[in-house]
């Protein structure tokens, strides 16, 4: 019977191109990897930083109106929320999160806006279906708010990152949060508001 020497030669091919496509696998994920992590450690405004006031066009369960970052300080904290793009799947389910816990930012006196690059008309049916007209969205077409929180997204400057923000009514930064998982900015913010309701009452204690 005559060998075939061609199976070790096949064999060593089949094994160099697996080793070359869990090469390439390994790369990919790496550069994965990589990019969340500097999307994540994306600097935002450091605690303590003085927050940018601005007016931008929101609305609140369709119905559109100036929103005023000053005016709305006046009546207590304020959480600052940049996202995406509506109605992407992160960006609903953390619109659903922040509109299950409205009741709880209410009790503590705080205001809720979120801030993105779509059209007022587009924020129209986010606010209804989304939000469910328990709080606002504000439309940022320009970029202008994003880039004065240092809150767009490294890989698509058009788009703003997830990040958000608690200020105090002194218009200061008090707690920062940036992270593209959506499922942490509403427990965070609202553990920040209590830690500043908090602070705020012992100081006006003494």
């Amino acid at each position: 019977m005559q060998r075939d020497d061609s199976y070790p030669l096949r064999d060593d091919a089949a094994r160099i191109y697996t080793r070359r496509r869990l090469m390439r696998r390994s790369i990919a994920i790496a550069l994965t990897l990589a990019l969340l992590a500097s999307q994540v450690a994306f600097a935002a405004l450091p605690d303590g930083a003085r927050a940018p006031l601005f007016t931008a066009t929101a609305t609140l369960g369709g119905k559109t109106y100036p929103f005023s970052l000053a005016r709305a300080l006046k009546k207590g904290p304020v959480v600052l929320y940049f996202y995406l793009a509506a109605f992407t799947p992160g960006c609903t389910l953390e619109a659903h999160l922040f509109a299950d816990a409205m009741p709880k930012f209410k009790a503590l006196g705080a205001t809720v806006i979120g801030v993105s690059h779509d059209s007022i008309a587009k924020l129209k049916r986010f606010s209804v279906s989304a939000c469910r007209k328990k709080f606002p969205v504000a439309a940022d077409t320009t970029g202008k708010i994003m880039k004065a929180y240092d809150a767009v997204l490294p890989s698509n400057p058009l788009l703003a990152n997830r990040v958000s923000y608690v200020i105090t009514p002194n218009d200061h930064v008090y707690y920062s949060y940036t992270n593209l998982d959506p499922r942490r900015h509403v427990t965070n913010t609202l553990r920040a508001v209590r830690r500043w309701e908090l602070a705020h009452k012992h100081h006006a204690m003494h």
